[in-house]
């Protein structure tokens, strides 16, 4: 009978030999949460554009304008909560319990602080942002409302990062997966009910009532708001007081952060911060390039981006898997094994990723024709789709690998790769493309990218010091 998942992990830790069988084994039981959690999110995504999208063009462009922005501001607590799950993932691995909730406290008090800040400068900036992308006097005002609203959940987002990259890194991937399923089931409830005003809606033949907000745009940015709450507040009930390895219930010691956790924190987190702030920097510099080219432009860029995330997500979920994979093999001072795990979780995400590319050119006409009812808007949608198609194997190379080395704790060099590639590669040639191609050279452009950033990755991976730079 196949072992369970927490024998095996408990293998790395022990250091026990472990088959090729047992290692692909752990792989899938890990990887497997993740991508149902991120394709439900996606799933989501597709349901609230959907939404949005049955409103008009406008209100579709008015959250494609900032959507860059959301990303922007969206990832600075991911970034933070890094720094340390990456620390707790290398002290389970050494099956040093006391030293992982050690880190753990610290991280709470860090973290909500920087959130705090960020929160701050999101609220503030909110009037005026839709205006510096260029955007149209008539999608603005939504725009402008959807960022203030989104800045405010960041609290949220930050304690989900937080306490969902603990669990995860503990080895509980399902937990964190089925509370992410449930975050993309209330915000469709929530959205359903506070986009469109009171209607009539038929079903088996009976007239309805059902009751409505109607406050449209706004009525997204709420439901999204309220959802990710309600799911911060589980994931951190789950890792306080029902975590094997984490729970903090019944322990005493400080919250304050030491200079030495700090200190890691910062050497893992800020290169990825930074890295995340200038390649949401490159994305709103790409939406500046889009956004000349009109409101169905917009619209479409902003659909295309969701529809595609259906088969990159896949990727980020067996990226989860090597973070935590690579993460306890280090900490275990593991080498082989955890350059084995790196191995097999690339391959699995370019394997999962190249299957889901294929799906995507030829189902690009009914992905595009879900989310919006206007012909314009889905054609050139359906055009970036097809494009972007032949990416995906590359992407998943560099999606996975970058997994691998921030489990490595090994950031800066990968994050400088993806700087280089996104502002040197996609933004000079979506540039030169766009005046000529219009938004068909953006998405040119994004596919040649995509694949020179996956080489690169797999260079580094197959050549790099990743592991004895994290080790020296």
């Amino acid at each position: 009978m196949p072992m369970k998942k927490d024998d095996l992990l408990m293998l790395i830790r022990m250091g026990k030999p472990m088959t090729t069988r047992q290692q692909l084994h752990l792989t899938a039981l890990l990887s497997m949460p993740a991508i149902m959690a991120q394709i439900s999110s996606i799933i989501m995504q597709y349901i609230d554009a959907s939404m949005v999208g049955s409103l008009g063009a406008e209100p579709a462009a008015s959250i494609g304008l900032v959507s860059t922005s959301t990303w922007l501001f969206g990832g600075l607590p991911s970034a933070a909560a890094v720094g340390f799950y990456v620390q707790v993932a290398h002290r389970i691995g050494a099956d040093d319990m006391e030293g992982a909730k050690h880190v753990l406290r610290q991280s709470l008090l860090a973290c909500m602080l920087w959130v705090l800040m960020v929160t701050a400068i999101g609220v503030g900036i909110s009037g005026g942002l839709p205006v510096w992308l260029g955007g149209n006097p008539d999608i603005t005002a939504d725009a402008s409302t959807y960022f203030l609203i989104f800045s405010l959940a960041l609290p949220a987002f930050q304690i989900n990062s937080l306490a969902g990259g603990m669990l995860r890194c503990s080895g509980n991937i399902l937990i964190p997966s089925l509370l992410n399923v449930l975050l993309c089931v209330l915000d469709v409830v929530f959205n359903f009910f506070l986009i469109f005003p009171t209607r009539e809606v038929s079903l088996l033949g009976l007239s309805l009532t059902v009751p409505g907000a109607g406050l449209g745009v706004k009525g997204a940015a709420l439901g999204t708001c309220i959802a990710v709450y309600i799911i911060g507040l589980l994931m951190m009930y789950f890792m306080w007081f029902r975590s094997k390895e984490l729970k903090l219930i019944g322990t005493h010691g400080s919250f304050m952060p030491t200079l030495e956790t700090l200190k890691r924190a910062v050497t893992i987190g800020l290169p990825m911060g930074i890295e995340h702030v200038v390649m949401c920097g490159a994305q709103i510099m790409t939406t500046v390039i889009v956004a000349p080219l009109g409101t169905f432009a917009i619209a479409a860029n902003s659909f295309a981006i969701t529809a595609e995330s259906l088969c990159y997500m896949p990727g980020y979920g067996i990226g989860d898997a090597a973070t935590t994979l690579v993460g306890q093999s280090v900490g275990a001072g593991r080498v082989n094994l955890t350059k084995r795990f790196a191995k097999i979780t690339v391959w699995m995400g370019i394997i999962v990723m190249t299957f889901m590319g294929i799906i995507m050119y030829v189902a690009a006409p009914l992905m595009m024709g879900l989310m919006t009812p206007v012909e314009e808007v889905k054609e050139l949608g359906v055009m970036a789709l097809r494009i972007e198609a032949f990416a995906e194997p590359m992407f998943a190379a560099s999606i996975v690998a970058y997994g691998v080395f921030v489990g490595a704790g090994s950031t800066l060099v990968p994050c400088l790769m993806n700087f280089a590639s996104m502002w040197a590669v996609r933004l000079t040639l979506a540039a030169l493309l766009a005046p000529t191609l219009g938004l068909k050279g953006v998405w040119i452009a994004m596919c040649i990218e995509l694949c020179f950033r996956g080489i690169i990755f797999l260079i580094r991976l197959k050549w790099g010091k990743w592991i004895k730079q994290n080790n020296s």
